[in-house]
C-alpha cells in the first residue's frame, strides 16, 4: 500500500469588475454564463455540464484535453444570499481519482459602479496529486474570464 497524505491550503483572490453586483452574480446562476467563463476553457472538450444553481443544488462538469484524462468537478451549493454571497464545497477528479476537496466563499460588494469579489478557498490536497499554488493560479485564470463575462452581451 503506497502512503497517504493530505496538504491543507487556503488562499484569498480579490477581483473588481466594471459592472454591478448583480452583474457577476448571475454569471454564476446562469447555465449558458458559467458554461462559456467556467467550463468551456479553450483547447479542452466539454463532455457535460449540470448547473442546479440553488442551496442544496449541485454542479457537476467533465472537460478533457485534446486526447487527454477526464477532470471531474463535482460541486455542493450550502448557502446562495443572491448579489451578495455564494458558498459552496466541490471536489476535482482526474479520470476516477480525488485530487482535492474545498469550502469556497465567494463575496460581492458594491464598489460605485462595479463590484469587489472576495472569493476564498480552503482545500484539502490528497496525496500530492496536485499543487495548492497552481489551483490558486487556475482559480485566477476563472475569474479573469469571468470579468471577460460580465463586461460582454448578457449570458
Amino acid at each position: 500500500m503506497s502512503e497517504r497524505s493530505v496538504e491543507h491550503s487556503s488562499f484569498t483572490i480579490r477581483r473588481r469588475y466594471e459592472v454591478p453586483p448583480e452583474r457577476v452574480f448571475a454569471a454564476w446562476e446562469s447555465h449558458s454564463a458559467k458554461t462559456r467563463w467556467f467550463v468551456a476553457a479553450e483547447g479542452w472538450e466539454v463532455e457535460a455540464h449540470e448547473l442546479d444553481f440553488r442551496e442544496g443544488g449541485r454542479e457537476v462538469a467533465s472537460t478533457r484535453p485534446a486526447g487527454g484524462p477526464l477532470h471531474t468537478y463535482r460541486a455542493v451549493y450550502w448557502e446562495i444570499a443572491p448579489n451578495e454571497r455564494i458558498v459552496y464545497t466541490y471536489e476535482m477528479l482526474i479520470d476516477d481519482v480525488r485530487l482535492s476537496v474545498s469550502l469556497v466563499t465567494v463575496e460581492l460588494t458594491a464598489d460605485g459602479d462595479g463590484a469587489e469579489l472576495a472569493l476564498t478557498e480552503h482545500g484539502a490536497f490528497f496525496d500530492a496529486l496536485e499543487d495548492p499554488a497552481l489551483r490558486r493560479d487556475g482559480t485566477g485564470s476563472l475569474l479573469e474570464a469571468l470579468a471577460r463575462e460580465v463586461v460582454g452581451p448578457s449570458g
